[in-house]
């Protein structure tokens, strides 16, 4: 009998349907057609090639840069009856000779390499040999965006994947992505050679997850408020600036009572393999990282991604907020930023470059306008996902009523008269000094630096007592968001007029600006009970089931401690809620959850239908 796609989606995955443009992927590319698909995180690209390669002739190559996941997703995929393997530099000779002679025997479904081990003319060989042998069943790239030179991930070996198009024609081919904008949309498609090849766009709203942000004061006992109230026990990442940030982050939250643990580029590889694996097979813990950490992170259950940084562009801040509520429960991506950020950017932007390779104006340019686009994002008064989903080209016609713009709309109130103090005084000072020393001279302070330049004698020196520091930070970060102030391109901070300063300064333009108020946001949580339990159903969630619930996640914390894979890879905790809700004790039952395939009913089904059979017991 002919096996079809949703069979295999029923029976090998455990899930009743497909999503969105999973079928049409699924189709087009088991019928041999290239592709470029951008689908939101968490919203399934995988299926999208594993069920092609299982239906087509031969082994389906994915191509990844996730070497540190490589295992774990061989090892989700062995659980569920597939033949998986990986070849990277983790593995010993031996491991490599047998894992390249089961490729050229066909007892692959799918093998999963890293670009630059694809580029080897070893790797290339191979891949030739299997051609010709039991047969290539696809190629897919996983997180093409890697090929934009105009991306915040760039990698330079995504360019030489053309190859794949010259040498290995006839072949299909899909590029996944959950990041791009229009202009990288077209850089994947020229430099990987799709040019003939159906794009799917997927959509790139999760409405699970709400955006917040809020301005920088102190951002570390801000992020800490937030986690106490918000996401105590829960797993997260923080995503910092510098290396130098991450760990003192880790620290203060650990001091804090928050298990918490560093990551970036600095650290060496066995500890960054270290901490990675704890993050993704521990419950509740925060890694504290710079953006080395996250990209194609399969954990599920990440409650929340905090920036106490500005991230350097919407398509990175995109990425790295993608990373929570995976399983589609409830999450927060929340943001903390001030315009001592911006100074950094602009500086780190100014740098960026070597002799050997410097950076042309075009690409300052460019990361000038991501900057742009990303502050834009911060100080908007409206709806903050159709922003964002507007920047991707997709329209959101009504405030989603998920993030902080829609459940507290801002005050707004009007700022002419403030913006013209602060205009006036950058003007007055020279048009080179910051933010702070523009303040100082507003609210009257005489500090001897002040006194040294003779700013105490300017007409501005006091004319702003009406605010305090937090509220003329507020006004001057707007006006360099609305690009009536500049920063210095030299990246100290400086603050300059613009073409835009002269008709707000001479009262040709009315200036309407958001009023930040600093106060300590009350909790939000939803309730006691996880996510999981409440986020789907209706009504209370009873202590039986709830009770029910730990069990079974102790059970799945057993069984992935005794096969060394991270819980989620057992199961997901959706499946595990469904599980304590409808309480399955037959196997026909029990497949009914989604989320659960025929092995492993087999492999795991009495195990946690046992638990689900004493707790029937005891409460009955």
């Amino acid at each position: 009998m002919t096996r079809t796609a949703l069979d295999i989606l029923n029976t090998v995955y455990g899930y009743p349907a497909f999503r969105g443009h999973q079928a049409e992927v699924v189709d087009h590319l088991t019928a041999g057609g290239d592709a470029l698909l951008l689908m939101p995180t968490g919203g399934g690209k995988s299926v999208c090639y594993q069920i092609p390669a299982l239906l087509r002739e031969g082994t389906g190559i994915v191509v990844s840069p996730l070497i540190a996941l490589m295992q774990d997703q061989v090892d989700a995929l062995r659980l569920i009856g597939l033949r998986a393997a990986f070849l990277n530099s983790t593995l010993s000779l031996d491991d490599v000779r047998l894992t390249e002679e089961l490729l050229r025997r066909g007892e692959l479904d799918l093998l999963y390499v890293a670009p630059e081990r694809l580029l080897q003319e070893r790797t290339l060989a191979l891949l030739d040999e299997t051609r010709e042998g039991s047969g290539l069943a696809l190629f897919a790239i996983d997180e093409a965006h890697c090929v934009s030179q105009w991306g915040h991930d760039f990698r330079p070996e995504y360019l030489q994947l053309d190859v794949l198009a010259s040498r290995y024609p006839g072949v299909p081919r899909l590029a996944c992505t959950a990041t791009a904008d229009e202009r990288t949309r077209v850089e994947i498609l020229e430099n990987l050679k799709l040019g003939t090849g159906r794009v799917f766009v997927g959509g790139f709203d999760r409405p699970n997850i709400r955006y917040s942000v809020v301005p920088k004061d102190n951002p570390r006992r801000q992020l800490l408020d937030f986690l106490r109230d918000e996401h105590d026990r829960d797993a997260g990442i923080v995503y910092c600036l510098s290396r130098k940030r991450t760990e003192e982050t880790a620290a203060f939250l650990s001091q804090n009572g928050i298990e918490a643990l560093p990551y970036h580029a600095g650290m060496t590889a066995d500890a960054r393999r270290r901490h990675q694996e704890r993050f993704l097979r521990e419950d509740g813990l925060v890694i504290c990282a710079t953006i080395a950490f996250g990209m194609g992170i399969d954990k599920p259950d990440v409650r929340f991604v905090a920036h106490v940084d500005l991230p350097k562009s919407v398509e990175g801040y995109y990425q790295e907020t993608g990373r929570a509520g995976r399983d589609g429960l409830p999450a927060d991506a929340w943001l903390c930023y001030g315009l001592q950020d911006v100074v950094m950017l602009n500086k780190i932007a100014e740098n960026s470059g070597s002799d050997d390779q410097p950076v042309d104006e075009m690409h300052r340019r460019r990361q000038r306008q991501q900057l742009d686009a990303m502050l834009g994002y911060c100080e908007i008064v409206d709806c903050r996902r159709q922003m964002l989903l507007a920047y991707f080209g997709e329209d959101l016609p009504e405030p989603c009523g998920n993030c902080d713009t829609c459940l507290a709309p801002p005050e707004t109130y009007d700022g002419t008269v403030a913006a013209q103090k602060v205009l006036s005084c950058v003007a007055r000072t020279g048009q080179r000094f910051g933010a702070q020393h523009i303040i100082d001279v507003l609210r009257g302070s005489e500090n001897e630096r002040i006194r040294r330049f003779g700013h105490d004698q300017l007409p501005t020196h006091g004319v702003g007592q009406e605010f305090d520091a937090f509220a003329w930070r507020s006004v001057v970060r707007q006006l360099v968001a609305q690009g009536i102030l500049a920063l210095d391109p030299e990246g100290f901070g400086g603050l300059k007029l613009t073409a835009a300063s002269r008709p707000v300064l001479q009262g040709e333009r009315e200036l309407r600006l958001r009023r930040d108020v600093l106060t300590k946001t009350a909790s939000r949580r939803r309730a006691a009970s996880p996510a999981a339990l409440t986020a789907d159903f209706d009504g209370e969630v009873d202590a039986v089931t709830a009770a029910l619930f730990d069990r079974l996640r102790a059970v799945r914390k057993d069984l992935a401690a005794e096969q060394g894979v991270p819980p989620y890879v057992i199961f997901h905790d959706k499946t595990l809620a469904a599980m304590a809700l409808h309480k399955p004790t037959s196997g026909e039952a029990f497949l009914r959850l989604s989320g659960v395939g025929e092995k492993k009913l087999e492999r795991y089904g009495e195990r946690f239908m046992d638990v689900v059979r004493s707790a029937e017991t005891e409460a009955g």
